[in-house]
């Protein structure tokens, strides 16, 4: 006989194991099924709006913990937001143009310099698509309740569309302008590079910087005590 079959234990369906990877996917799928979210927009439906922009992820390989915090940050706000009573959309988006696209299929083997500009391009489309999909899972995964089914992604025609008719009504009220300024760019990737993706090396230099003040004779200069740094 079993110790444990001669102890008074009350009698329970509860499981003795989590087993976590198991329900929460069920519990996910419950929420989806019964339509959680679209019933939590109806309940504040005409009420005030608070709306978080999703500052899109770049559709260039799988999530990881920054990603994670990212979204999981963004989904306390708006859940809050919404048991506060305000009508609190979801919207997720995805960036799917860009260097980092080209670079993953550069490292997957493909030559762009070997195809046209289209076809190199419809298979940066594919690629991006791809990884829509597979982020889009992993987002679910986290338990992020969002209007997954009908996320903004940055190549599609509708959206492009809405890019171009606010890029003509800032030229309308004069908001651009040409002109020339420095750019960062890459030899080796041929385009130019953002501000984050510029990496600086730190280097040990033999130059000397001092200040040397300048007298100011005939009184030409704003403040009382300008420097020349030398």
């Amino acid at each position: 006989m079993r110790v444990k079959d001669t102890l008074n234990l009350g009698k329970t369906k509860f499981p003795m194991r989590g087993n976590l990877p198991v329900r929460e996917a069920e519990r996910q799928q419950e929420w989806e099924e019964n339509k959680i979210y679209e019933k939590r927009q109806k309940l504040n439906e005409g009420k005030p709006s608070f709306v978080l922009h999703d500052g899109p992820p770049y559709a260039n390989g799988n999530i990881h913990m920054g990603h994670a915090l990212n979204k999981i940050s963004k989904d306390f706000i708006v859940r809050s937001k919404s048991m506060m009573g305000f009508r609190a959309p979801y919207v997720p988006g995805w960036d799917t143009h860009g260097l980092p696209i080209e670079q993953q299929l550069k490292k997957a083997g493909v030559d762009r310099k070997s195809m046209s500009v289209n076809d190199f391009r419809e298979k940066c489309r594919e690629y991006a698509l791809k990884q829509v999909d597979k982020q889009r899972k992993d987002f679910k995964r986290l338990g992020v309740a969002a209007e997954w089914d009908r996320p903004y992604v940055s190549l599609d025609p509708s959206f492009e569309a809405h890019e171009i008719r606010v890029f003509g009504k800032m030229a309308e009220k004069g908001l651009i302008y040409k002109g020339k300024k420095p750019v960062f760019w890459s030899w080796s990737s041929e385009s130019a590079l953002a501000e984050a993706e510029v990496e600086y090396h730190d280097v040990t230099s033999p130059s000397a910087f001092y200040g040397e003040k300048v007298i100011d004779g005939r009184g030409v200069l704003d403040e009382d005590e300008t420097y020349m740094v030398v």
